[in-house]
């Protein structure tokens, strides 16, 4: 199965540079490039890309923006957003994995790593390494009121089971990592997670992150037990 990658930077020479990487790939294709927001919403749209590579920083729309106009529709539910920043760490990382983006990139990434991630994000899991969760917990730690506020109770729709593994994930922890802690397959982790993602609404694992700490079931600074 070939893997439709749209390129969305207003930098030429960067989008020529991401564009040999990722056609140097067997299973992977560049259908299109956007050089701002509202061109990668409708070049989303008429091209049918699995994978949006997006720049955060682009005129007029900006990659926030066009991040959120992706996934609030409904016709591109199956389309996944990784974001390009020039930092790991970048200020608007936390509001677009809020926005539904499956994770981010630093433009400086090695290009094993650049194609790995969309490999990972097209089959919809959430490219979040143990430094970007640091980086969306301290933005909790420094927003007294991090987001919309959600109530503990959304989580009652969760086995125990499931509530234990989401807490895993809002640690940064990957599906062999609590297989392994939790003495399952990492199948069965897998699959408990994609549960808990169906049942409280989630596009993918970083969202999960967020809902997690936004109920209270994990919380910045307190090791999980």
């Amino acid at each position: 199965m070939t893997i439709r990658v749209l390129l969305a930077d207003d930098q030429t020479l960067i989008r020529s540079g991401f564009r040999v990487l990722v056609g140097s790939a067997p299973d992977l294709q560049v259908v299109a490039e956007a050089a701002d927001g509202r061109e990668a919403v409708e070049l989303a749209r008429s091209e049918r890309a699995d994978v949006v590579l997006m720049d955060i920083r682009m005129p007029e729309v900006d990659g926030l923006a066009a991040t959120r106009m992706i996934t609030a529709d409904e016709a591109l539910a199956g389309v996944k957003v990784l974001i390009l920043t020039t930092f790991e760490v970048d200020e608007y990382v936390f509001d677009a994995i809020r926005a539904g983006a499956s994770g981010f990139l630093g433009k400086s990434v090695e290009p094993a790593e650049l194609i790995d991630a969309i490999r990972v994000v097209a089959r919809g899991d959430a490219l979040l390494s143990p430094k970007a969760v640091r980086g969306l917990i301290n933005r909790f730690l420094a927003e007294p009121t991090p987001g919309t506020p959600v109530g503990p109770t959304v989580l009652d729709a969760l086995t125990d089971r499931e509530r234990e593994i989401v807490g895993l994930v809002a640690l940064g922890l990957s599906n062999d990592e609590i297989a392994e802690r939790l003495v399952l397959s990492p199948s069965t982790a897998k699959t408990h997670v994609n549960r808990a993602m169906v049942k409280l609404d989630c596009r993918d694992r970083a969202q999960l992150v967020v809902l997690a700490y936004q109920t209270g079931l994990v919380r910045p600074g307190v090791p999980q037990a």
